[in-house]
C-alpha cells in the first residue's frame, strides 16, 4: 500500500510539473490547495459520521450480545460444509467459519475479523502443508472477499452523510452485485477444487436466492421511474427495519439489557469515526494530487475515448476510481467513493454506481494478507486469482446493474 500511496503523490507532482512547463503557472498552487481541501474534507466526513456510527455500533453490539450471529451460523453451516468438505473432519473449525460468514452477512465487521482469524487458526490445525493454503482456506478467503452483506451499513452511512435524498436507494442493486460476486468466486474456486455444485442443498439455496432477487429486480425495473425508486427505497429500508427488529427480539429473548448494551456499543462510534480520519486524509489527499495534477483526467479521458470508440456509454468511467482501488485498499476505495460523490453528486449515476461498487466486494489483498499471514501461509496457490475474479465479476455487475436501474 505504501508504494501505491507514494506513487499517487509522485505522479500528481509530475503532472503539475508538466502543466507548469506547458505554461500553466497556477498548477503548483492548485495542487497545494487540493491537498488542504482534501484534508479538511476527510475531517468533515469523519466527524459527520459520529452520530450515525454511534447508533449502528450500539445496535451491532446488541446483536453480538444476544448471540444473533451464532443462531444464524447454525442455520447456514450445512451450506458451508458442502463448500469446504475438509471441515467435516475438523468440527472445531465449523463454528468459527459459519459465525464469521454470518457476522459478515449482518455487517458486524468488529466481530467478523476475530472470528475469521479463529477460523483460519482451526483450519490450519488440519492443514497437511502448514506453509501452503489448503482448499478450505482458499474457499473461505473467496467467501470473505465476496461475501453477501445483508446490511451494507458503511455504504448507506456515507450516502447519508453526503446528503443523499434516500441513502437506501442503492440497496437492491448492491445486493445483486455482491451476489454475483459471491457466485462467480464460488463457481471458479469450486471448479478448481472439483467440488460438486449440483448438491441439492446448494442448488436449492442458490435457486431461492436468485429467484427472490430476480423477482424484486424485475418488479423495480419494470415499474415507472418514480415507483421504481419508491419500491427500491421501501425494500432497502424495510429489510434494515426487519434486521433491527431481529436485534431487539433476540435481545429480549436472551434477557440482554438492551439499553446498557446499546450505550456501551455506541461509545465505540466516536472512536471509530476518529480512527477513520488519518486513513481518509491519506487517501483523499493522494487522490486529490492525481486529480489536481491532471493525471486522473488524462487516464479517464483515455478510457472514455476508447469506450466511446466502441460505441458504448462512457458515464461509468466517472466511478472507475472505486473499482480500481477496491481490491487494493478499503480506505482508498472509500475515499474514492467520497471523491466521486463530491465531484459528480451523491445521487448522480456515477455517485450511485460508486456506492454499489463499494458494497459489491471486499478488499481482496487486505483479507488475503491478514487471514493467511495470521497462520504463516506463504504459498497462496490460486487464492488471489479467485478473489480477483470475484472482484471483477462484482464490479462489472455493479456497472451493468446501475445502468439498468438509473441509466
Amino acid at each position: 500500500m505504501h508504494r501505491l500511496f507514494s506513487l499517487f503523490f509522485l505522479t500528481g507532482i509530475a503532472g503539475a510539473v508538466i502543466q507548469l512547463i506547458s505554461g500553466d503557472m497556477e498548477a503548483p498552487g492548485r495542487l497545494v490547495n487540493a491537498l488542504w481541501q482534501a484534508a479538511d474534507l476527510a475531517v468533515d466526513v469523519s466527524l459527520g459520521l459520529i452520530g450515525v456510527l454511534a447508533l449502528w455500533s450500539g445496535l451491532f453490539r446488541l446483536a453480538e450480545a444476544s448471540r444473533m450471529a451464532d443462531h444464524i451460523s447454525s442455520r447456514i453451516s450445512p451450506v458451508f460444509r458442502r463448500l469446504m468438505p475438509e471441515i467435516e473432519h475438523n468440527p472445531a473449525a465449523s463454528a468459527p467459519v459459519s459465525m464469521n460468514l454470518a457476522a459478515n452477512m449482518l455487517g458486524l465487521d468488529n466481530a467478523a475479523t476475530p472470528l475469521g482469524l479463529k477460523a483460519m487458526e482451526q483450519l490450519q490445525k488440519t492443514n497437511l502443508q502448514p506453509a501452503v493454503a489448503s482448499d478450505s482456506m482458499i474457499m473461505f478467503l473467496v467467501l470473505n472477499t465476496s461475501s453477501v452483506t445483508l446490511v451494507p451499513v458503511t455504504v448507506l452511512l456515507f450516502r447519508a452523510q453526503q446528503g443523499a435524498a434516500d441513502p437506501a436507494a442503492v440497496y437492491l442493486p448492491l445486493l445483486m452485485a455482491t451476489t454475483i460476486s459471491t457466485f462467480a468466486g464460488v463457481w471458479l474456486t469450486a471448479r478448481l477444487q472439483r467440488i460438486p455444485l449440483r448438491d441439492p442443498v446448494l442448488l436449492g439455496v442458490a435457486g431461492v436466492w436468485i429467484g427472490l432477487l430476480a423477482l424484486l429486480g424485475l418488479v423495480v425495473w419494470q415499474s415507472p421511474p418514480e415507483l421504481a425508486n419508491t419500491l427500491s427505497s421501501l425494500l432497502g429500508n424495510g429489510i434494515l427495519l426487519l434486521v433491527l427488529l431481529g436485534f431487539f427480539v433476540a435481545a429480549w429473548r436472551t434477557r440482554v439489557d438492551s439499553y446498557d448494551v446499546f450505550v456501551e456499543g455506541a461509545k465505540d462510534g466516536f472512536t471509530t469515526a476518529v480512527r477513520l480520519i488519518p486513513y481518509l486524509v491519506a487517501m483523499l489527499a493522494a487522490i486529490a494530487m492525481l486529480r489536481a495534477g491532471g493525471v486522473l483526467e488524462l487516464l479517464f479521458n483515455g478510457i472514455r475515448f476508447g469506450v466511446g470508440a466502441l460505441g458504448l456509454d462512457t458515464r461509468f468511467v466517472d466511478a472507475l476510481p472505486v473499482a480500481l482501488l477496491k481490491p487494493l485498499s478499503g480506505s482508498g476505495a472509500r475515499a474514492a467513493m467520497i471523491d466521486v460523490m463530491q465531484t459528480h453528486g451523491v445521487d448522480s449515476l456515477a455517485g450511485r454506481m460508486a456506492a454499489v461498487m463499494q458494497g459489491s466486494t471486499e478488499t481482496t489483498f487486505y483479507v488475503l494478507a491478514v487471514y493467511f499471514g495470521s497462520v504463516g501461509i506463504r504459498d497462496f496457490r490460486y487464492a488471489l486469482w479467485c478473489g480477483l475474479f470475484a472482484d471483477a465479476a462484482g464490479l462489472l455487475a455493479a456497472i451493468l446493474i446501475s445502468y439498468a436501474f438509473w441509466g
